[in-house]
């Protein structure tokens, strides 16, 4: 008689141990893929972005401002509304994104963060919103949030505002001085930008912060969604110095141990619908540190602003895609830069007027 064969426990063994192995390599790979399409998305978004700006130029000539701050009327009042909130850039563009209906709803004559607001305030849009985000939570919760921010500029330290989505108002330290009573930064036009629409960042893309305002550190999976405090000297100092001083600072920032906790985890894109000048991080971001690197203030208070960043800090562009980030030009292109894009070049890429010359084989 015949009998028929079975597997023995060493083939079932080889069988499993065989799938596993197909298993462990096709994993990266559909992750890969769905990365690969996430990042599609996030250049649709960015580059959607880019046309409604080109829109508002069209209507308007000039650019949005990051945002849309009130002046002398917010100033603080002993029955008055004090300093407050104001319409972000978001805000400006959000007819150019078919949301009409949201920006008919906001209520300009109040505080941003006003309860009427809150309609708006509290609805997200996934066209603001990176695809590679991986946390659903809301920083500023009930408030959506916002992952696609301005370029406030290079540094700061150097010349304050040189980007291109900044604030309308400014009455706080400068490197050269106190800007009050109030000095208009904002509302110029595309023909500005002569160091090149195709050389000057607009738009680019920030992790959101952490519900809660829990402590992070630099080596930890959350440390890029913190503000950190390192030592830096003065701020008051001549253009030339002021390079060095620049650079101290940037290189302060990259060498904090991995153990620092942070100051601040949850400000950085809190709310999409208003902003606050000194808060940049909020809505904007600075071309100080390369990207996915560290964001830094300094320890002694030099007019780095409250929480995150302020117009000196160092606000950097990060996201989760492998290697670096997705950057919305000023002529409505999308490019993605590298982590590892030099210095000169990223602080050139964020001023719209300083003269840089760069190539576009330097990122």
């Amino acid at each position: 008689m015949k009998r028929s064969r079975g597997f023995t426990l060493i083939e079932l063994l080889v069988v499993i141990a065989i799938i596993a192995v197909l298993i462990a390599l096709l994993l990266p790979a559909v992750q890969a893929a769905r990365e690969a399409a996430r990042r599609a998305q996030c250049v649709n978004n960015l580059k959607q972005l880019g046309l409604a700006m080109h829109n508002y130029v069209s209507s308007n000539n000039v650019l949005p401002a990051m945002v849309t701050f009130l002046g002398p009327s917010y100033l603080p009042q002993p029955n008055g509304p004090g300093w407050g909130w104001c319409a972000g850039w978001p805000i400006a563009i959000a007819p150019n994104l078919e949301l009409q209906t949201l920006s008919s709803a906001f209520n300009f004559n109040m505080q941003a963060d006003d309860a009427s607001n809150s309609t708006i305030g509290y609805t997200a849009v996934a066209s603001l919103l990176c695809p590679s985000e991986n946390l659903a939570q809301r920083p500023g919760a009930p408030w959506a949030p916002l992952s696609y921010h301005g370029n406030m500029g290079g540094p700061g330290v150097i010349e304050a505002w040189t980007g291109t989505i900044v604030p309308n108002y400014s009455n706080f330290p400068i490197p050269n001085g106190w800007g009050w009573p109030g000095q208009n930064q904002a509302y110029f036009g595309l023909q500005s930008i002569s160091d090149g629409t195709s050389n000057t960042a607009l738009i680019s893309e920030k992790l959101l912060g952490l519900a809660g305002n829990p402590i992070v550190n630099p080596g930890g999976n959350n440390g890029r969604r913190g503000y950190f405090k390192v030592a830096h000297a003065s701020f008051n100092e001549p253009p030339a110095v002021a390079t060095n001083d620049a650079m101290t600072f940037l290189n302060a920032c990259k060498s904090a141990p991995a153990t620092t906790n942070s100051f601040s985890s949850a400000p950085t894109g809190q709310y999409w619908t208003f902003g606050y000048p000194w808060n940049v991080g909020n809505n904007a971001y600075t071309h100080f540190n390369t990207p996915n690197g560290m964001s830094c203030v300094d320890n002694q208070g030099n007019g780095d602003g409250p929480d995150n960043g302020g117009v000196n800090g160092i606000v950097t562009a990060t996201s989760n895609h492998s290697g670096g980030v997705n950057v919305g030009m000023a002529d409505g292109s999308v490019k993605f830069i590298k982590d590892s894009i030099s210095v000169p070049t990223w602080w050139a890429l964020g001023t719209r007027n300083s003269g840089e010359v760069i190539s576009s084989d330097s990122y």
